[in-house]
């Protein structure tokens, strides 16, 4: 298995070419796919996360009602958070990392 440490808590298998927990090693989902696929989620509300420092009054320093959910993507195997968003309320999960594997294994997988 030749894996390749992309996040803190995100591999991929290169030769498998699969995303997986840096911390446990699970299986998440296919290297081409968005990752967030395979882990477990969970929304929670903004405020839960930025209380309002004034709960009263015309400034509160919180979020703005009705902007969006905190989505937190978890690890299936082991728990860790691997990764956590704000999104308007019933957005699909952000791609937000889309590697060139064919590059990738070329770099790491010439020497075997």
């Amino acid at each position: 298995m030749t894996t390749v440490r992309i996040t803190e808590y995100l591999d991929i298998d290169l030769e498998s070419e699969r995303w997986c927990c840096h911390v446990c090693g699970r299986d998440l989902a296919a290297a081409r796919e968005n990752y967030k696929v395979g882990c477990v989620v969970y929304e929670r509300d903004p405020k839960e996360i930025y209380p309002p420092i004034f709960p009263t009054g015309e400034f509160r320093l919180t979020t703005a009602e009705g902007y969006g959910v905190f989505v937190e993507f978890y690890c299936p195997g082991c728990g860790t958070m691997v990764e956590n968003e704000l999104l308007p309320e019933g957005y699909p999960p952000t791609f937000d990392i889309e590697l060139d594997l064919d590059a990738l294994k070329a770099k790491h997988m010439e020497d075997r």
